[in-house]
């Protein structure tokens, strides 16, 4: 399906912010605020980097309602929905179709493992029981399964599929699934150390975690990266590779909240069974902020 949403350039999976046990909306507002004053072309809240498996149902959609009422139509809203059980997934869909979303985020189904059929049909009854637009997600790191080009192609054929968010690091599975998909089917990284690459395979933005901490410099490095200027976005890149690299030292999201809480954005508090970052790791989230040009 062609999409209809200008979904493109630096998109980021947002942190869901936490005090005292207890999702921070103030800051929550204002990291959404922070994002598109840097010019950040989308957001992705409850996804991955945004806790969304500790989040109570409650939790997730008030974090969805805050995104798409403080954004205001300015940048797409891509919530996530994704789910390890299809009526859920449905159910998330149609919440952020309610909140005013413009397109939903749905991982492939975590821990069950289901084979390349199950996955389609999973897609399958979001796309029958839902009318939003949604991008599906590919991270087999996360759930142990991934999307085979054909069954992608498969799932892209559905309404309402218009483009796949995917963290394989496998640049040439980008030419497959463009070739496989047509090119009115969104391929979007969400893998910062290798945007670069799988833009120039066709990709047209990436979901990224290290926008959380240089919104600026990540949408600088897309900006060029769409213009076709590989010489700029080689010198971004140059600037960015190691936040990619330090924002990962410990299980994410703890090091991107411990670099936004040294900003004064949020807190660094995150959600058992996830701890805050590690002390041997901050040095390094330090100076690869430094080396990006963010500073306090």
């Amino acid at each position: 399906m062609a999409s209809p949403l200008p979904l493109q350039g630096s998109i980021t999976a947002l942190v869901t912010p936490f005090r005292d046990g207890k999702v921070d909306e103030g800051a929550f507002r204002a990291l959404v605020q922070r994002q598109i004053a840097a010019g950040t072309h989308g957001l992705v809240p409850c996804g991955t980097t945004g806790e969304s498996a500790t989040l109570t149902t409650a939790e997730h959609v008030r974090v969805v309602e805050i995104c798409v009422e403080v954004t205001q139509g300015r940048v797409p809203v891509v919530a996530g929905a994704g789910a390890n059980e299809t009526g859920k997934a449905v159910e998330l869909v149609r919440a952020a179709q309610a909140a005013g979303a413009d397109a939903a985020l749905v991982v492939t189904p975590y821990y069950n493992k289901p084979s390349q059929e199950g996955l389609f049909r999973h897609y399958a009854a979001i796309a029958d029981g839902c009318d939003l637009p949604v991008v599906i997600y590919d991270v087999p790191g996360r759930t142990g399964v991934t999307l085979a080009v054909d069954t992608v192609a498969r799932i892209a054929a559905l309404p309402s599929m218009i483009g796949i968010k995917d963290a394989t690091g496998d640049l040439g599975k980008a030419s497959q699934m463009r070739q496989a998909c047509g090119e009115g089917f969104i391929l979007i990284s969400g893998d910062d150390p290798t945007a670069l690459g799988y833009l120039a395979h066709g990709g047209r933005g990436c979901i990224s975690v290290s926008s959380n901490v240089a919104p600026e410099a990540c949408a600088a490095f897309q900006n060029a990266c769409l213009a076709g200027d590989y010489a700029t976005a080689r010198e971004w890149q140059g600037r960015l590779i190691a936040l990619h690299g330090a924002l990962f030292l410990d299980n994410s999201p703890a090091p991107t909240k411990f670099a936004l809480a040294s900003l004064g954005l949020c807190s660094e508090e995150v959600r058992l069974p996830l701890a805050p970052c590690a002390e041997k790791a901050r040095p390094a989230v330090l100076e690869a902020m430094r080396l990006a040009g963010v500073t306090a």
